[in-house]
């Protein structure tokens, strides 16, 4: 009984693996990535192609929408892309979305490449940080590197070669249409319905040269979505965050320096700082504009020790803003920082600056008014002849005094002169009324 028992239960975990292991066989992961190339969306992808490996996926399906990125992490997600187990592929959507400049180079890398109508895709042409074509002793260089990148990923896919190498030499784009027709990509699909349809059937070949065979008679779908640190990351890894992250931590730390026991600013400014030099780890930094940032912060503290009438701060905002600009060294405005937040807070910078730099001056003016030498100028009485020693009472407390300016009756308004040690001199201020009963 218990033999027949152990077979049933064998042959029914059979049939079970045999019903499902097909539609394990049409499970299909589904990411989108929205953003520029940097090492938030590196992540991202590797992660997911990872977890389809992990999981026997059929399909890795990259919906990519981007302007383009870093080149060092188009290359790892390049490399990811070929050398997956499962086959990959990339769809630029929806209508009016992009994938050129490092969008390009990983739109050639999939195993199929897909676009909506009204998409385009190309235009790689290496640019410096600030977005011009770079210059000549570095264009031969800069080139040779990209073009044979382009070239190894479309020979690579059995692409046009010739055509994906005018994207990067020439700047050239292409339409959804005129990918295909150039050979550039393998498919238009309207959406991701019509996109599966297109797929199932399809034999795919491999970098490695095997083949295969693409089965999504009913598919499932499976969506990966970022991570919360890979939320984060890609937040951080926005130059306009980290630059307001780096501009309210020097806010914060100056504020403490200048009017130090405040501990929130401080707190807030290192908190601040220590993010912005997380994102500035991982944006494309230029150390200029690192150096000149630096110089403006030392030029708002020195205003506070230097009277220069303002020409220290004028000069500090100058070199803040130059820096600013050119502080990210990004291949595309959306690497770079946006000049409308640049201005924006220049202008808070300076102001706070300023309303700070006044309120030390007014503070250095004010007479002291704690220690000893807050005695100096206040008027005490004299409790005994000062000839010229003798005693006097300043704010309730009893003073060897000596007289400055000759003999002083007792019952007399002197005014503090100096402070030394345990003695006060003091000088003639007015006689007042006699010392009450009991004074001494």
């Amino acid at each position: 009984m218990v033999p027949m028992q152990r077979l049933k239960f064998t042959l029914g975990a059979l049939v079970a693996l045999v019903v499902a292991f097909p539609a394990l066989a049409q499970e299909v992961v589904r990411l989108r990535v929205e953003d520029t190339i940097q090492p938030a969306s590196q992540r991202f992808i590797e992660r997911a192609i990872e977890e389809a490996e992990n999981r026997g996926s059929a399909l890795v399906i990259i919906e990519l929408d981007t302007p383009g990125g870093l080149l060092d992490s188009t290359r790892e997600i390049t490399s990811a892309i070929t050398e997956s187990e499962v086959p990959v592929v990339v769809y630029v959507t929806p209508g009016g979305a992009q994938a050129t400049s490092a969008g390009f180079f990983i739109l050639l890398s999939a195993d199929v490449a897909a676009m909506a109508p009204g998409t385009n895709t190309g235009a790689a042409s290496p640019v410096q940080g600030q977005g011009e074509d770079v210059g000549e002793t570095m264009k031969a260089k800069v080139f040779s590197d990209a073009s044979a990148m382009v070239r190894s990923l479309a020979e690579a896919r059995g692409r046009n070669v010739d055509l994906a190498v005018e994207a990067v030499v020439d700047a050239r784009s292409f339409t959804a249409e005129e990918a295909v027709k150039a050979e550039i990509t393998d498919l238009v699909a309207n959406d991701l319905d019509a996109l599966l349809e297109s797929l199932n059937g399809l034999e795919v070949t491999r970098v490695d040269g095997s083949a295969a065979m693409v089965d999504l008679s009913d598919p499932v779908i499976i969506e990966i979505e970022q991570s919360k640190a890979e939320e984060i990351l890609s937040f951080l890894a926005n130059p306009n965050v980290a630059y307001l992250l780096l501009a309210l931590g020097m806010l914060g730390i100056y504020v403490e320096v200048t009017h130090p026991g405040g501990i929130f600013p401080g707190v807030v400014g290192v908190i601040a700082m220590l993010l912005a030099l997380y994102s500035l780890s991982v944006l494309p930094l230029s150390w200029a504009g690192v150096a000149l940032i630096t110089i403006s912060m030392l030029l708002f503290i020195l205003e506070v020790k230097v009277t220069s009438f303002g020409l220290l701060t004028v000069g500090g905002v100058i070199c803040f803003v130059l820096g600013s600009l050119m502080l990210f060294d990004g291949p595309i405005p959306d690497m770079r920082v946006s000049l409308g937040v640049v201005l924006p807070t220049a202008v808070v910078i300076a102001a706070a600056t300023v309303f700070l730099l006044d309120r030390v001056i007014k503070a250095h003016r004010r007479q002291v008014m704690t220690g000893k030498a807050g005695l100096v100028g206040e008027i005490g009485r004299t409790l005994s002849e000062l000839d010229p020693d003798g005693k006097v009472i300043v704010h309730g407390e009893y003073w060897d005094a000596r007289s400055t300016g000759g003999r002083i009756d007792p019952g007399t308004d002197v005014r503090v002169v100096s402070v030394t040690d345990r003695r006060i001199d003091v000088t003639f201020a007015g006689p007042v009324a006699a010392p009450s009963e009991g004074s001494e």
